[in-house]
């Protein structure tokens, strides 16, 4: 079987690593959830905005054993970077900001104290005038002469009652326009929500009943008096009409108490239906094909396909990942119309089990995040509601996924700010994921026991320096070309030396590495490879007389240039020899094999298989091995994916600790990746981890930037800066003193002095745009709680949101 490199070389458990291309079968079937026992569940609710205080509370994310039906149903609707958007739902617009709570109920009192004075002087006749309007549309002889001559016919009292109801209707009113009634009762009765709503507006409805039937409100005899006018007052001989008027009056005012109580939806939502739109307009319906009915497999004809994966979905024979496995395959079999019918057998055959990942897992072992596999993002917190972030992104959650991770992310914060487990380790959950679905390979590096997950959850694990590890790594990147290999090693051995050139060091390695590969057919091991730079006499010997009966004549120029050029001023040999000296230890004693029997994992296979592979490093006991394996790693990465021709994977390095990794070539491999469909995911304690140098590079290197709380204010400086600016605007208040002319002017601002202490001022308010760093350095500093950090966001196609507060919670 051809496992493309993939094999490990620790003694008789090479074997047993499978092959990317074509694994063995799995030897236990794929764990799925069973079958759910009885009536299927109700759909699952999703994550919306939380809704303003007092409001029902916001609904939670489905269950991870929610339906799968339910959840390929849910609407995911195209949203700003970072949105994780299933079942995301539009924030209400902004409200301005209103008056406190204090000035509502003042202002409220005083406009209610006054309509009722108002009211007493008209009943009591104390306003003069106040019949002028109503004589002047009625007959003269219905009343008394003089303007305040009040009726003097039956008509003329039955005009008055009229005329009294109309005005009352407008006192009413415009009170409750003044005195801002309808915000006091939206911020003190309707924001507190069921039963609170219903039983204040019923208590309303009651009083206000009884102040009807009373008639301290006019609203019973004006109602008669219109009646009559209109049918006659003969219609009030018959009880029935009567007591049918007096339910109508009854009815007419207790109608807007129970639409402001909304007494319909509660009596709704307590026999278990819903209630239907306010605004009366209906549900939209259904469409005819839904998700988890498969329609792209009907419009393509393979009905009988569609319906086996839709019995499987309904059954729960299938999880998240299967549906997003199948859809891949699916989306990849139409650009190979040769595909789609081995792809339509195997899913009448094996139904959700079609297309298996490699290593025939179809789930990962247990979840530590929340994650939406059909778009691919991972929810690694919420914003906060904080005045740096927009009000629309207030409340949301945030999510990574591969067209964020393209532009690379970097991540930078102090020991225990959660980097790892709130960041690291739900981005290569995320990852996994979408290996498992056939569309990503994984490199996630780490320290020995780093929180990335658990060893089943990975088709490859090294542990370098482990005599247990059944895989290695190759430090030559599986290329068989010497130029090739000796650039990335060089990179990964003197990359971080600022005073050695990895051009020339990249030459010396190939002087040697050629000519040792035409001699035997492979690279030297790393004992072998010290020997070599050291310029041991046997070594070049023995490699010189190899080649000279194979009669390499090129290579022996090569050799011979090596060895005129060793020992001179400048000669990276010595610092070469020096790095590999530090993989020669007995730790390593078996690893980075290179002989013919050795087939150590090669990072190639990331380009060209979905693979999800762990390389624990030694960080503990071997802390300079460690960080040059981890610069090592990142440069071959980033030379491969640089050059793989198919691009349809996604390829991701996700580096825990990348503590002196950076160099400037890998920089410019970084740059490169969001061309490629690829990303790299970088953590440090400090921006000053990586070389003075390279801080505008790698900060403009990157799209998706992360500040965690306990940064310095050096740090924050770098982040502000890469940030940049924006226009906000600023109000500006200066008080003035007052200073009066006239003698009473002056002593009543004495007067108010004297009981106050404080001189009497103005306010004079400027407002302006400038322009301010949208997070200052200090800010970044202190002002971040911890559990959160400062991120900014970018996609490859260009789009971008601003820093966002935001409490990890992955």
């Amino acid at each position: 079987m051809d496992d493309d490199g993939t094999r490990g070389v620790r003694g008789s458990s090479a074997g047993r690593v499978p092959g990317p291309a074509l694994p063995p079968p799995p030897t236990t079937p794929p764990r799925v959830p069973p079958p759910a026992a009885g009536p299927r569940p109700a759909a699952p609710p999703v994550e919306q905005r939380p809704a303003r205080p007092g409001s029902a509370p916001p609904v939670e994310q489905p269950l991870p054993g929610a339906p799968v039906d339910a959840w390929l149903r849910t609407p995911r609707p195209p949203q700003e970077p970072g949105v994780w958007r299933y079942g995301y739902t539009p924030p209400p617009p902004e409200e301005p900001e209103g008056v406190s709570n204090r000035s509502l109920l003042v202002g409220a009192l005083i406009s209610l104290l006054s309509a009722l004075l108002l009211w007493s002087l008209w009943r009591n006749g104390y306003l003069p005038y106040r019949l002028v309007p109503l004589k002047l549309f009625t007959p003269g002889e219905w009343w008394n002469p003089g303007t305040s001559g009040g009726p003097r016919t039956i008509e003329g009292s039955d005009a008055l009652t009229v005329y009294e109801a109309i005005l009352f209707g407008l006192l009413a009113y415009g009170c409750g326009r003044i005195g801002n009634f309808s915000e006091l009762f939206r911020r003190h009765v309707a924001d507190r929500g069921q039963p609170f709503l219903a039983l204040a507006a019923a208590a309303a409805a009651g009083l206000t009943q009884l102040l009807v039937w009373k008639e301290a409100l006019p609203v019973v005899r004006p109602v008669l008096v219109l009646v009559a006018s209109v049918a006659g007052g003969e219609i009030y001989q018959s009880q029935t009409v009567v007591n049918v008027i007096y339910a109508v009056i009854a009815a007419a005012v207790l109608y807007p108490f129970a639409r402001l109580g909304r007494w319909r939806e509660l009596i709704a939502a307590r026999r278990g239906t819903a209630a239907p739109a306010a605004d009366g307009t209906a549900t939209a319906p259904a469409a005819a094909t839904s998700a988890d009915q498969w329609p792209e497999l009907r419009t393509a004809g393979w009905t009988d396909a569609a319906d086996t994966l839709t019995a499987e979905v309904r059954t729960g024979r299938m999880n998240d990942v299967d549906v997003a496995r199948l859809r891949h395959a699916w989306a990849l079999a139409t650009r190979r119309p040769d595909r789609l019918a081995p792809l339509a057998e195997a899913v009448l055959r094996t139904g959700g089990a079609a297309a298996l990942h490699p290593s025939g897992h179809r789930d990962l072992p247990r979840r530590g995040a929340r994650h939406d596999v059909l778009t691919g993002q991972v929810r690694i917190g919420r914003c906060a509601d904080d005045p740096h972030n927009p009000y629309v992104r207030r409340g949301t959650g945030l999510a990574l996924e591969p067209a964020l991770l393209g532009t690379s992310l970097l991540a930078v914060g102090p020991p225990g700010a959660g980097k790892t487990a709130r960041l690291i380790r739900p981005v290569v959950e995320a990852l996994a994921l979408r290996a498992l679905a056939g569309q990503a390979a994984v490199l996630a590096v780490g320290g020995t026991g780093a929180p990335l997950g658990p060893d089943d959850a990975f088709d490859v694990v090294v542990r370098l320096g482990h005599p247990g590890s059944a895989h290695d790594i190759d430090l030559y990147g599986g290329t068989t070309d010497p130029d090739e290999a000796a650039a990335v090693l060089a990179e990964g051995l003197v990359g971080d030396v600022g005073s050695l050139d990895s051009r020339r060091a990249a030459t010396v390695l190939a002087q040697l590495l050629g000519p040792y590969r035409a001699a035997h057919g492979h690279f030297p091991s790393v004992p072998e490879l010290r020997e070599l730079l050291d310029g041991t006499p046997a070594a070049l010997a023995g490699l010189r007389a190899s080649l000279e009966a194979a009669g390499h004549h090129t290579m022996l120029r090569e050799l011979d240039a090596r060895s005129r050029q060793a020992g001179g001023p400048g000669d990276p040999a010595p610092a070469l020899a020096d790095r590999v000296a530090l993989l020669d230890r007995p730790a390593f004693t078996g690893f980075f094999a290179t002989g013919p029997d050795a087939r150590p994992f090669s990072l190639r296979a990331l380009g060209q298989h979905p693979l999800r592979v762990r390389v624990d490093l030694p960080e503990r006991g071997h802390a300079e091995a460690s960080r040059l394996l981890t610069r090592l790693l990142l440069a071959q990465f980033t030379a491969i994916t640089a050059a793989r021709t198919d691009t349809t994977l996604f390829a991701c390095l996700v580096l825990d600790d990348a503590t002196h990794a950076v160099t400037a070539e890998t920089v410019r491999g970084i740059r490169r990746l969001r061309s490629v469909n690829a990303g790299a995911v970088l953590a440090l304690r400090t921006v000053d981890d990586v070389p003075e140098t390279l801080h505008t590079p790698l900060l403009g290197a990157v799209g998706c930037t992360a500040a965690f709380s306990g940064i310095t204010t050096w740090d924050g400086k770098r982040f502000a800066e890469a940030w940049g600016k924006e226009w906000v605007e600023t109000r500006e208040v200066a008080q003035h003193t007052v200073f009066a002319d006239q003698p009473f002017t002056r002593a009543l601002h004495a007067l108010r002095k004297l009981v106050t202490g404080k001189a009497v001022t103005t306010d004079a308010v400027t407002v302006r745009q400038v322009e301010r760093e949208r997070w200052s350095a200090s800010e970044l500093a202190y002002a971040v709680p911890a559990g959160h950090a400062v991120i900014r966001l970018a996609t490859v196609e260009g789009e971008h949101a601003p820093p966002l507060l935001v409490h990890l919670d992955g």
